[in-house]
């Protein structure tokens, strides 16, 4: 009796949380990169739980721009000007994948292959590769807005 009392429940419960799970859609992006993703109309404003792993970014025509900005989970909130909940959306952020990995011993370093292989921004890499590249990439981004070497480093 104990144990169709209990399986009961946890059909009942079942069928209460299913509603939520269909609400929260899982949109994947990769790290570094966007998606367009299209909300609802009425949309008057977009909460992301943690910005430091995802960026969004509303356009005309009901768009939002995701940017993967980190690695992990997030959730996106979309609320109308009464803060009704308009969707929800779980932002999940990963890795690019193409590219090669190399250890040397704890050391790591990401290289992107496309075609020639190129050392590569990406977190949990050793510190010195990836300050070597945001370095790099400092000066080579100075030099093409025509401002001294490294200016957008500093900024």
């Amino acid at each position: 009796m104990l144990r169709s009392q209990i399986r009961t429940l946890f059909v009942l419960c079942g069928l209460v949380a299913a509603p939520n799970l269909a609400l929260a859609e899982v949109v994947s992006v990769v790290m570094d990169q966007a998606k367009l993703l299209r909300l609802p109309d009425r949309v008057s404003t977009i909460i992301i739980g943690n910005p430091s792993i995802a960026d969004g970014t509303l356009q005309s025509g009901g768009f939002l721009v995701v940017t993967g900005k980190g690695y992990g989970t997030t959730n996106l909130m979309v609320l109308d000007s009464k803060g009704g909940v308009l969707a929800e959306h779980t932002i999940t952020v990963s890795a690019p994948h193409s590219g090669l990995t190399v250890f040397r011993g704890a050391e790591r370093e990401t290289l992107s292959c496309a075609p020639n292989c190129q050392r590569t921004l990406v977190p949990g890499d050793s510190q010195a590769v990836f300050d070597a590249v945001v370095s790099q990439n400092g000066t080579r981004n100075g030099l093409s807005t025509g401002g001294p070497a490294g200016a957008s480093a500093a900024r």
